[in-house]
């Protein structure tokens, strides 16, 4: 067979190949409207659908109480279930790049952790000196998960640390923020614990379109400064050593990428609490689907994880019908048999079977 024709075949499969990972994407479009309408019409006021609906198209028309609970409570916070899983998703395959570690991600990585007890400081801070405010607690979540995304940058800034030593770094800031999280439930009052718990649970109520405009900005934003990073980040998948003999500077890329995730979902932590296992999960499934081509990988980790949220926000208001199940356990149950199964299939996989 000629060159020519191997060329021409190659280029077949590679045709067929973009057209496939174009499919998974327009297919997770779909999915996401599907599940975003869903959660909008699902809610503890057991509003008729078709109510629902001619308030989404035409809220001018419907009356005041139908239009406050469609439009200014369900459709901030189905939004923010959509940015938040997105910010997520894209910020665990980031890390996992990154770091050539399945098991990275903002919450293994100690971020979440770290917001969690920002959190919990700033909840007994403003309960002693009388100050509460509705940013207080997501100020206090960020500032602690910008820390500890600062501690892993000074040791990415460091010559000679490898990516497991800033994985090993994570995974004790990650126990160190969880001990001081149980050091300050157990010095406070139980009416602060309370708090503290149904914090760390994580859910969306609190959801406001301010904190909806900021998280979407930061999101949207770091998304887009990633993607332009992705030939980079392909590059870096085929080892360090390649990656850095096509021109690619390991340690600007690192502090860059280490920063745009940890902005993005420090955001998104801050505003609705810990949610565990997008970040983990999203990503796994993103790159069975469509493979390592971050052009697509960066999209559909971002649609993955937006869909699995909005899902885990359409079950979490389902499973007590007029009550409000927190949506962090809804992620973990779904998130801790799937990703059983991933571990497994990577077992089988590297077995021969």
């Amino acid at each position: 067979m000629s060159d020519i024709a191997l060329l021409e075949q190659a280029l077949i499969r590679q045709r067929q190949r973009e057209s496939r990972r174009w499919k998974f994407l327009i297919g997770f479009i779909v999915l996401i409207a599907v599940s975003l309408l869903l959660d909008i019409v699902t809610g503890p006021s057991l509003l008729p659908v078709k109510e629902v609906v001619f308030t989404l198209f035409a809220p001018e028309q419907a009356d005041n109480m139908t239009r406050t609970i469609v439009m200014e409570m369900r459709l901030p916070i189905a939004l923010m279930a959509l940015v938040v899983g997105a910010a997520l998703g894209l910020g665990g395959a980031q890390m996992q790049t990154l770091l050539d570690n399945p098991l990275a991600s903002p919450f293994t990585l100690g971020l979440a952790a770290a917001a969690g007890f920002g959190a919990a400081l700033a909840l007994i801070a403003s309960s002693y000196f009388g100050v509460m405010s509705m940013y207080s607690i997501p100020m206090g979540a960020f500032l602690f998960s910008m820390l500890a995304a600062g501690l892993l940058f000074g040791l990415a800034l460091m010559r000679h640390v490898s990516s497991q030593t800033i994985i090993l770094a994570g995974i004790a800031l990650l126990f160190l923020f969880q001990s001081l999280l149980s050091l300050l439930q157990f010095v406070s009052s139980p009416e602060l614990n309370q708090q503290i718990v149904f914090w760390l649970f994580g859910s969306l109520m609190r959801t406001t379109w301010d904190s909806l405009t900021l998280t979407t900005v930061v999101t949207l934003v770091c998304s887009v400064l990633l993607y332009r990073d992705a030939w980079k980040l392909t590059c870096l998948r085929l080892g360090e050593a390649r990656a850095r003999s096509l021109g690619v500077n390991i340690n600007r890329l690192r502090i860059k990428t280490l920063v745009l995730v940890a902005l993005m979902t420090a955001t998104a932590i801050s505003f609705v609490g810990i949610i565990g296992f997008i970040g983990l999960v999203a990503p796994h499934i993103g790159r069975m689907l469509i493979g390592e081509d971050q052009r697509f990988l960066i999209p559909l980790s971002a649609l993955c994880g937006a869909a699995m949220l909005s899902i885990s926000s359409v079950i979490s208001k389902s499973i007590i019908p007029g009550a409000l199940f927190p949506i962090g356990i809804v992620t973990a149950i779904i998130g801790v048999p799937f990703f059983i199964w991933l571990i497994l299939g990577r077992g089988r996989k590297h077995a021969g079977v």
